[in-house]
């Protein structure tokens, strides 16, 4: 007789890997969490780093964290912008671990080694590079003939690897000789075209379909917004901050009008949408705030600690990646995108850090000596990504929760 067995005979599937949004927003809440602890640490004189500070904070956002919420985000939705394949798991997955690898070595190396720094760095570029890559696989099997969309996500992606190798080579020659200036070139570069133009790349795409608008985009509207980028980068460069920042207010009321054209309707729309608005609405204002407040620096020869950066950062960008992640979250895992009181307070408490950091320019700015607005604005970032990670972690690891 022949006898059958009702148990699986194949090796049961890991749900925390199999799909790429998973791990690396897993991942990038982790690293969050950490990077802005060892920043908090250093900069209160607690302990000290084997980085320049500043560095190692725009680095490790930029790189550690961002990165892997980028392409968790990107890996999911980029194939169907194109109509294509969606990405293999054994090509996303030898991504996370070498993001990982990298993290881990930046971040002990940060503490006890230069050296280890460098291996970290080369190694984060490896998964960046192996990352872009497959995007660029992606793009050109994909079948679509509309590809404006996915193509300027590659011209930010290009500007930021070619930026990030310039950003090691340049941390290499530091290790022989005094070589300090180059954080400064690197800097705007990484500000503008990752955090912002990437950012709002994907968003000026997601935000019209989740809201249903029906308003078609200005003609050369993606390519205007990428030129004045161009030349606001280069005035940064320069160190032209009048001829920056009136770039910055040209671009700002620019973005507001065509914002206002579409018609989102932010007030009639649920949670889980009008977030987005809420962050949409942050690139025009960010970029007019922390123009006005770049002139008044050069003014009064002071100094307001990065403004402008930090509205789109955490104005725009971090609005953005809180509603987007939760919504790819619960959609992803077999649930309504739907926001809850735990999910809208955490879009509320975005918006809380934001006005924190802006508080805390103005105080530097005005000679204030106000300690404990960076310890909020600093703890309120950490308990974002807890809180947010405790609410959503278990979806993301194991799945939709019964």
């Amino acid at each position: 007789m022949v006898t059958f067995s009702t148990s699986p005979t194949g090796p049961k599937q890991n749900y925390f890997l199999s799909q790429p949004h998973q791990p690396f927003f897993v991942f990038g809440l982790i690293w969050a969490v950490v990077s802005m602890s060892l920043f908090t640490l250093s900069h209160k004189g607690i302990i000290v780093l084997s980085m320049n500070e500043n560095e190692f904070h725009l680095y490790s956002l930029a790189f550690l964290v961002f990165a892997q919420f980028f392409h968790g985000f990107l890996f999911t939705t980029f194939p169907r912008f194109c109509t294509a394949m969606t990405i293999p798991k054994e090509v996303y997955i030898r991504i996370v671990w070498l993001y990982q690898i990298g993290a881990v070595l930046f971040f002990v190396g940060t503490l006890l080694s230069k050296w280890m720094i460098l291996i970290a760095l080369f190694s984060v570029l490896f998964a960046h590079a192996m990352a872009i890559f497959t995007l660029v696989w992606i793009y050109k099997i994909g079948q679509s003939s509309l590809k404006q969309d996915p193509y300027w996500i590659l011209v930010a992606h290009s500007i930021t690897i070619a930026t990030h190798a310039l950003w090691i080579i340049a941390y290499t020659i530091s290790l022989f000789w005094d070589f300090q200036s180059y954080f400064p070139l690197i800097a705007p570069i990484i500000v503008n075209f990752f955090f912002v133009f990437l950012t709002f790349a994907v968003a000026q795409r997601m935000i019209p379909f989740f809201s249903h608008s029906q308003v078609s985009r200005s003609p050369f509207f993606i390519e205007i917004v990428f030129a004045a980028f161009i030349i606001k980068t280069i005035m940064a460069l320069l160190d032209w901050t009048l001829a920056e920042s009136v770039v910055g207010i040209a671009l700002s009321f620019y973005l507001l009008r065509e914002f206002l054209r579409w018609k989102l309707h932010p007030f009639d729309s649920p949670a889980i949408v009008w977030v987005l608005h809420l962050a949409l609405f942050w690139l025009p204002l960010g970029l007019f705030v922390g123009s006005l407040m770049e002139i008044a620096e050069y003014v009064y020869t002071t100094n307001f600690l990065f403004a402008e950066i930090h509205l789109l950062v955490l104005g725009f960008l971090t609005t953005v990646l809180i509603g987007f992640g939760t919504r790819v979250t619960l959609g992803h895992s077999g649930q309504a995108p739907h926001a809850d009181r735990i999910a809208i307070a955490l879009f509320w408490w975005t918006q809380i850090i934001v006005f924190l950091r802006l508080t805390l320019s103005i105080d530097s700015g005005l000679i204030g000596a106000h300690e404990w607005l960076f310890d909020a604005a600093a703890f309120g970032w950490i308990m974002l990504f807890i809180v947010w990670g405790g609410r959503y972690g278990k979806t993301l690891i194991y799945g939709k929760q019964r």
